[in-house]
């Protein structure tokens, strides 16, 4: 019985080896094969499958390039070696993170007047290099700081100097070519269609089409402050255009770009995307040289909250920016902080610079016991010109007027305070009141004007002495005139009452204005002249969300934007006096933007000279006029002539080949000539028809 238990197990045990060879046989065959054929040959490369991870490889320059060399600094013994390397760390130790440094010492232990150090990235050294070299440290030292990669090339310089190949000229045309225009005509960008079309027109009596591209922008245009270039916005950046055919000038690369702002100079362009940005490498901000393309600085975007975040000068010497409790002012074209350091300013909410003058204004709340203040200094001197203590201050906006001549801080004071039974202050309310700084008289001396309604808007008139400003509560809304008299007090010139209106448009050359009821307000303007306070025109462009003045002060456009309403798109143009000159209505209208115009290049003694002798420019403007409308009239009769001989020729041709097709209707028609029928019907019969409109019934009484 052993026996045959032993030979039964065997039996199993082949049996089900043989089964598991066939099942491994089995497997093998149904198994995919993933070896390449003898003639594959492999065309990816490895940076088109691991690009991101290859780029993030070491280099070997990478150590080299994070190393830098810092000349010029103190030669010290061991006794002071210490203190001067902390003074070098706090100051290098802004840059990024330092994680080596070796300062060489000569045989007595002393420093021989230069040191090396190296950052953890390359970013932070170069970033090092930029804002050290030239630092004063004292009197007697002033850094020298270079890259250690840079020391082979200055090594290896030549003894003979050989002039670089001169890049080709290209010539971009007269970039200022829009000002040549004999009649003076400006010109104004339309995007209609949705965005897809954007168009720049010329302001002729006819607006006369100048240039129109498809999807020329992804989003909106923008005109450079003396309009010299258009900006439009692409995803994978800023492409500037300009000259008589609208030629690209320049690119650039700046990934998610949504907001731009200009120098006033036009010498630079400052671009903001929220797409790049690293600790290291800042790129959310980036400052342009415009004409070059090169990146001149980077910046971090802490606040996204207000555009722009840099504010330039009046000429684009120096553009500063807020932080925390300080100022930030930074040069051109180093790019650099001014003096090494930020101006510090504890607890600082808001500034704004001059339109005309190298001056700062900025304002600080109450800090326990210390009022807030409105404070201007000059720059770069930083002296203090003029400081104004403000008591229950809620908030401050500050507006300069475009001459430079004043300021007006408006201030947003709590009424009476109290204090209840858990010591909490509470305000019974707010006023307002509008501090009015005379910059060019001696000393800045303060006006004064108090307000007791909500103040909607305000606005300085830019050439003169007014300024206008909305108050109250709908329905009951009223605009008020001041008028600043030099070296005087500030006069109430009138208060226009139960107005519609939430928004002030001055001209560019003053004394009109144009007050608007936008979108909430159903679009009505009144235009004003604030001479004699007389109101030329009450009108209404209705659902209207804009309202633009041209360069000039002579005409003003008023516009529905499909931004802000889906339906009635277009835009109206008004001369200064209200009049409507132009209806232009556009299927999905967008925006529409003057071209701007630079500072004349007369004098002020030329500007008065034409100014006094107004009438005999008028007379000969006049005259001008007349001829343009006679030729205008002209050159509508030499179209409509031509029209009718070209309707004359046509129809002679078709008379002949009508004549030319009788057989062949003769015979569709089995001999009958239906063209002498025709002609019968054509001899007309005139008849007078007369029918009852309606019957008035009248009772007489006798």
């Amino acid at each position: 019985m052993a026996a045959g238990r032993l030979e039964t197990d065997a039996r199993k045990s082949r049996d089900s080896e043989s089964h598991v060879d066939e099942d491994a046989n089995e497997n093998e065959e149904e198994m995919p094969n993933f070896s390449d054929p003898e003639d594959f040959v492999d065309d990816v490369t490895d940076e088109e499958l691991l690009g991101d991870l290859l780029r993030k490889k070491p280099k070997p320059s990478d150590s080299v390039d994070s190393v830098i060399i810092v000349d010029c600094i103190p030669q010290v013994g061991k006794d002071r070696l210490e203190k001067l390397k902390n003074v070098i760390k706090k100051l290098f130790s802004k840059f990024g993170n330092v994680v080596n440094t070796f300062y060489p010492l000569d045989e007595e232990g002393n420093t021989k007047g230069y040191m090396f150090l190296e950052f953890s990235s390359p970013q932070n050294a170069h970033e090092a290099v930029k804002m050290t070299n030239g630092y004063k440290l004292d009197k007697q030292h002033v850094f020298k700081v270079n890259h250690f990669s840079d020391f082979e090339k200055y090594v290896n310089i030549p003894d003979e100097w050989v002039p670089p190949d001169p890049k080709p000229y290209q010539d971009l045309g007269n970039l200022r070519s829009f000002l040549l225009n004999k009649e003076c005509y400006d010109q104004f960008s339309v995007i209609y269609g949705e965005g897809e079309k954007t168009a720049i027109f010329m302001n002729s009596p006819e607006p006369s089409k100048v240039e129109e591209r498809a999807r020329w922008t992804e989003t909106y245009v923008r005109w450079s402050p003396q309009g010299t270039y258009l900006a439009t916005f692409h995803q994978k950046g800023i492409a500037l255009w300009g000259g008589p055919k609208f030629s690209q000038i320049m690119r650039f690369s700046h990934p998610g770009v949504q907001l731009i702002d200009f120098s006033p100079c036009e010498k630079y362009l400052v671009t903001f995307s929220p797409m790049q940005d690293s600790h290291e490498d800042p790129q959310a901000i980036i400052i342009w040289d415009i004409r070059s393309g090169v990146k001149k600085r980077g910046f971090h975007c802490e606040s996204r909250s207000t555009w722009p975040i840099f504010k330039w000068n009046y000429n684009g010497d120096y553009f500063a920016r807020i932080g925390e409790d300080a100022i930030s002012i930074y040069e051109t074209p180093s790019f650099g902080l001014m003096d090494k350091k930020s101006l510090k300013v504890p607890a600082v909410r808001d500034f704004t610079w001059s339109p005309t003058d190298n001056i700062i204004a900025y304002w600080v709340p109450e800090q326990s016991n210390t009022p807030a203040r409105v404070t201007l200094i000059e720059i770069p001197s930083r002296n203090e010109l003029c400081v104004r203590n403000l008591f229950n201050v809620a908030d401050c906006k500050m507006h300069w007027q475009k001459s430079g001549d004043y300021l007006c801080v408006k201030v947003d004071r709590y009424k009476a305070k109290k204090i209840d039974d858990k010591d909490q202050v509470k305000y019974s309310g707010i006023y307002y009141n509008f501090e009015l700084f005379r910059i060019r008289e001696k000393q800045i001396p303060v006006d004064k004007v108090e307000e007791k309604e909500p103040v909607l808007a305000f606005a300085w008139e830019p050439v003169g002495n007014k300024f206008a400003y909305i108050h109250g509560e709908a329905p009951r809304i009223s605009v008020t005139f001041y008028n600043i008299q030099p070296r005087g007090r500030v006069e109430l010139i009138k208060t226009l009452e139960k107005r519609s209106a939430n928004h002030l448009f001055w001209s560019p050359n003053g004394q009109f204005i144009v007050l608007a009821g936008l979108r909430s307000m159903n679009g009505v303007l009144e235009f004003v002249d604030t001479q004699d306070m007389t109101i030329m025109t009450q009108t209404e462009h209705f659902m209207a969300t804009d309202v633009e003045w041209d360069p000039t002060g002579r005409y003003v456009v008023s516009a529905v934007s499909w931004w802000g309403h889906k339906v009635d798109n277009g835009y109206w143009l008004w001369n200064f006096q209200g009049i409507l000159q132009h209806k232009q209505p556009l299927e999905k209208f967008c925006q529409l933007q003057w071209r701007p115009r630079p500072p004349s290049l007369l004098s002020e003694n030329r500007i008065k000279e034409i100014r006094k002798n107004l009438k005999t420019w008028a007379q000969k403007f006049e005259m001008e006029d007349n001829m343009r409308k006679m030729t205008a009239s002209k050159d509508l009769l030499d179209k409509r002539r031509k029209l009718m001989e070209d309707y004359r020729t046509y129809r002679e041709e078709k008379e002949k080949e009508f004549a030319k097709l009788k057989p062949v209707r003769l015979e569709l028609r089995s001999g009958v000539d239906t063209d002498e029928l025709h002609s019968q019907e054509d001899n007309y019969t005139e008849e007078t028809i007369e029918f009852l409109v309606k019957v008035e019934e009248k009772v007489v009484e006798e």
